[in-house]
């Protein structure tokens, strides 16, 4: 790969972990789309806990994976929110950046072996007509 390739999927990376470490800190916390449209009917506190009416939001349940180390945009075991969701962020680009370079290693090691159709193609300065030409061919008469 070129410096310059490098460099830029350097610079990408570097982007990526500062957004999700630092900014995403400053993401709304109030509901969105899917979340206030399931909370139509319901009256809700400062905190967005349901405290009266009918609304789909009154059957959700918690998520099969919702004691995992990561659930809730958060690590388990860091008391400082600020630290504890950018370090989150951090880990969920490391490890989408370290499983997409994975996939991408492996394509390319699939797909860098030469077929025989590849051995085939002719090269050198002949236009595909003189190469054409150069081909002897049957020919039929009627």
């Amino acid at each position: 790969m070129k410096n310059r390739s490098w460099a830029f999927l350097a610079g990408g990376l570097l982007v990526a972990l500062l957004l999700a470490g630092v900014v995403s800190n400053y993401a709304s916390s109030h509901p969105d789309g899917l979340d206030s449209s399931l909370l139509k009917g319901c009256t809700v506190d400062a905190e967005d806990n349901i405290v009266g009416g009918s609304c789909p939001a009154q059957q959700a349940k918690d998520h099969e994976l919702a004691d995992s180390p990561l659930a809730d945009y958060a690590v388990r075991g860091v008391r400082n929110s600020f630290v504890s969701t950018g370090l989150s962020g951090v880990l969920g680009v490391l490890v989408t950046f370290a499983v997409g370079a994975g996939v991408f290693w492996l394509l390319r090691r699939r797909g860098g072996t030469p077929t025989d159709a590849d051995a085939a193609t002719p090269t050198g300065d002949a236009t595909p007509a003189e190469d054409d030409a150069a081909t002897p061919r049957a020919t039929t008469t009627s």
